[in-house]
């Protein structure tokens, strides 16, 4: 993720250009006003000496005529070297500005090179399988259950399809003014009503929930929940390949309605958790990564758990592993 060599060559070269431009025009400027100065000085020191109103060379120096001129020339040093310094700090101020935007868009355009290509893998994957289903039950003749297993494994495939829609339009929907749409809900018999659903379709998988006997309805927008505490333990599940264990806990206390989703997965690093929760973003890339996935999850989670006023963010799982928090105020829900 260079981006274009030549054009980040030229841009240095200009740069370089700029600041041996500057150094050279400050020193002529220098050079330019002592020169002004020592003229002056000169001037003023003739017409003293054959107006006799000096009788030596120190006496000149310490006239007030002098310290004046000396004075502005001071002043004049100052007001370049002023104004020097703010052009520097001005010019390194908006060359980390433009190489940080370039940095941006083009870290943004891999990561969407990154999303096209899951995309179309993510697409095109269960419906080959939903095809291929389809077209065994047609063409040979199953045992009930047979049709049974093939159907349970027509239904998962065209859940992650389901699901990948529904990201893609919350994800939409991001980007246009978000607001939650609140109601009352029992957050409890949401989380288990998901969970049964992921022991269905993810049976090499140990659930396990904990929740807090005092919870209290809260007041949230429950498609929202819903795809936060999804995308959540759909993350832990796709990460999770050798502990197959996923713990989603669940307590309030005076402030917050917390949740949190632990996994004993490969867990991620300080620096990755800064940017999981980006737009798009994936650890490694298309090209080398194992793992299912759009890169919208874990930002879908982000924005709406902002949109409810409250937070979400990562803490290590020992020994391996990784803790997934969110926090929803309960003043606001």
């Amino acid at each position: 993720m260079e981006g274009n060599p030549k054009l980040r060559l030229l841009s240095y070269a200009v740069i370089l250009y700029m600041l041996m431009a500057f150094a050279w025009w400050s020193v002529l400027l220098f050079v330019k006003n002592k020169d002004a100065f020592e003229a002056k000085s000169e001037y003023y020191k003739l017409i003293m000496v054959a107006k006799h109103e000096t009788k030596n060379i120190e006496d000149y120096y310490n006239s007030p005529l002098y310290t004046e001129l000396a004075t502005k020339y001071k002043r004049q040093e100052y007001m370049i070297s002023g104004e020097g310094i703010v052009f520097i700090l001005s010019l390194i101020i908006g060359i980390w500005m433009i190489n940080r935007g370039y940095h941006k868009e083009v870290q943004l355009a891999q990561q969407k090179r990154n999303f096209l290509l899951s995309i179309s893998h993510e697409l095109k994957s269960p419906l080959s399988s939903i095809r291929l289903i389809l077209e065994t039950i047609q063409k040979r003749s199953l045992t009930q259950e047979q049709i049974n297993k093939l159907t349970s494994n027509g239904i998962h495939e065209n859940d992650r399809l389901n699901t990948l829609v529904n990201n893609l339009l919350i994800a939409t929907r991001m980007e246009t003014n978000y607001i939650p749409v609140y109601e009352s809900i029992q957050l409890n018999e949401i989380v288990a009503e998901i969970i049964e659903h992921f022991k269905i379709t993810e049976p090499d998988f140990e659930f396990v929930f904990q929740i807090d006997p005092n919870m209290k309805c809260i007041k949230a927008e429950k498609t929202g929940l819903v795809s936060v505490i999804n995308n959540l333990i759909e993350n832990a599940v796709k990460y999770s390949k050798e502990n197959k264990k996923i713990i989603v806990e669940i307590q309030q206390d005076h402030q917050n309605t917390i949740i949190k989703v632990l996994d004993n997965g490969i867990g991620i690093t300080d620096q990755e958790k800064k940017n999981v929760f980006n737009r798009f973003y994936r650890i490694g890339n298309e090209d080398t990564r194992e793992t299912k996935g759009t890169g919208l999850g874990l930002y879908i989670v982000k924005q709406i758990v902002l949109a409810h006023g409250g937070k979400v963010y990562i803490k290590d799982y020992k020994p391996t592993g990784s803790i997934f928090v969110v926090e929803l105020p309960i003043n606001k829900t």
